[in-house]
């Protein structure tokens, strides 16, 4: 399907993307999604004829547990109430633990990146089966940036995203942004991958801007595409006519003017890379979902994936986020400098992701809210979701004293006793007693 050129649709930008002209569809966060209503914008921009594509953030069909059915059943129900003709998601893990390694369940708040090995690559393929056969549209999986790289890899990321494809005909979503933060960060050459990955398979393509500090490459979809990020565009397209082309901005939103002069310079940058003689070379044709073509073209199912495949790939993605969120040893062989880099990053998204949903919370605490949420978030993992994060951290604030101005303690409390709704005694005794006390001297 021909997509065209896109932007990533988000509430804070809404009215700016609607009024963007040359604008043939648009991609939106599927879990900011509600499941039975859609935002009055974006029901203006599919009665213009805008497709929208759902995009997912938090399935982690690259972890070792196998896809959750309710993760699954919401992503599938955005996609049919969009009408969207494909879903998206990522090549990636996004939590560990749990009952494969007997272990407390742990959720980095981010994508995270699985080891290019046979081990990693079965249960990856296994996951996105599952998911396949569960979703009612194509699937599309994304390359991700990284900060870290596992040791004793066996593939390079054009082999591991050849053998995906290969193995369960999924499609490509290839973000450029990506791949030159993993050149500056990793050293791997972009146009290698892009010669190693079935041009073919793309669905579409990510560009996004990012920024250089101390060496290292940060995706953080919040600064203009940068003129290295739009070389490697030029690249992918001097291989491949991509069916899609998505613009991706996060935060530090700018004016409607400053996106369409990055999409114009999107257009400028295919249209200059577009090769002069025909297409690119043949690559094949992916096989069909669900297995790997045989001999004679048939399609064989694979077979399972072992128990002890997925035990060996749970401890070492737990072994891994417990280093990053809960300041366990390093697992060996890991770049400790690079992993100290990462961890910050993960407790700096933490808090700023914490401050949208909880908007009160920086209010309340003011000037301080960053320093005290870094500080909880040095020893005391995530283990839900954000907003799950921010009751947890105002009740750690409350049990330990503070606010340690009166007025900011009792609307703290108040914060905390409308939004936490019954919890398990033992883990509220010491807080309702400070919550009394307050209430009784207020």
């Amino acid at each position: 399907m021909e997509l065209g050129i896109g932007i990533g649709w988000r509430p804070e930008i809404a009215a700016e993307v609607e009024a963007l002209s040359g604008i043939d569809w648009v991609e939106a966060v599927a879990e900011n999604l509600c499941a039975d209503h859609l935002p009055d914008s974006l029901v203006r921009l599919r009665e213009r004829g805008v497709t929208v594509v759902p995009h997912g953030v938090a399935l982690g069909l690259g972890g070792a547990d196998r896809p959750d059915p309710d993760r699954l059943a919401a992503l599938a129900a955005r996609a049919e109430l969009l009408g969207a003709p494909l879903v998206t998601e990522h090549i990636a893990f996004v939590r560990a633990g749990g009952p494969l390694t007997a272990s407390p369940r742990l959720e980095a708040g981010h994508l995270l990146p699985v080891p290019r090995t046979w081990d990693a690559l079965d249960v990856l393929c296994e996951n996105v089966r599952i998911a396949q056969d569960s979703l009612p549209v194509p699937l599309a999986l994304e390359n991700i940036a990284a900060l870290i790289t596992w040791p004793d890899e066996e593939l390079t990321e054009g082999q591991f995203l050849a053998e995906l494809v290969e193995r369960t005909g999924v499609r490509l979503l290839i973000d450029v942004a990506n791949l030159h933060t993993n050149h500056v960060n990793l050293g791997q050459d972009p146009a290698k991958a892009l010669d190693e990955l079935p041009v073919e398979a793309i669905a579409y393509v990510h560009v996004a801007g990012g920024i250089e500090k101390n060496g290292v490459w940060h995706d953080t979809h919040a600064h203009p595409v940068s003129g290295p990020v739009l070389d490697v565009l030029a690249e992918l397209r001097s291989r491949v006519d991509p069916p899609g082309v998505l613009l991706e901005r996060d935060d530090a939103f700018p004016p409607g003017a400053e996106l369409a002069g990055e999409l114009d310079a999107i257009r400028a940058t295919l249209r200059r890379a577009a090769p002069s003689a025909g297409p690119g070379p043949d690559r094949g044709t992916a096989p069909a979902p669900g297995g790997t073509a045989g001999a004679e073209g048939r399609t064989v199912a694979p077979a399972p994936v072992s128990a002890a495949t997925r035990d060996r790939t749970a401890v070492a993605q737990t072994a891994l986020l417990s280093a990053l969120v809960a300041g366990t040893p390093a697992p060996e062989g890991f770049d400790h400098r690079r992993l100290r880099v990462q961890s910050r990053a993960l407790a700096a998204k933490r808090a700023d992701v914490v401050a949208k949903v909880a908007p009160e919370l920086p209010e309340i605490l003011g000037d301080g809210y960053r320093a005290a949420f870094l500080a909880y978030a040095g020893s005391r993992p995530m283990s839900g979701g954000y907003r799950r994060d921010a009751l947890d951290f105002a009740e750690h604030v409350l049990i330990a004293g503070g606010p340690a101005d009166p007025a900011a303690r009792r609307r703290l409390t108040y914060w905390w006793q409308d939004r936490s709704g019954s919890r398990p005694p033992r883990r509220t005794t010491r807080l309702v007693r400070a919550a009394r006390a307050v209430l009784v001297g207020k």
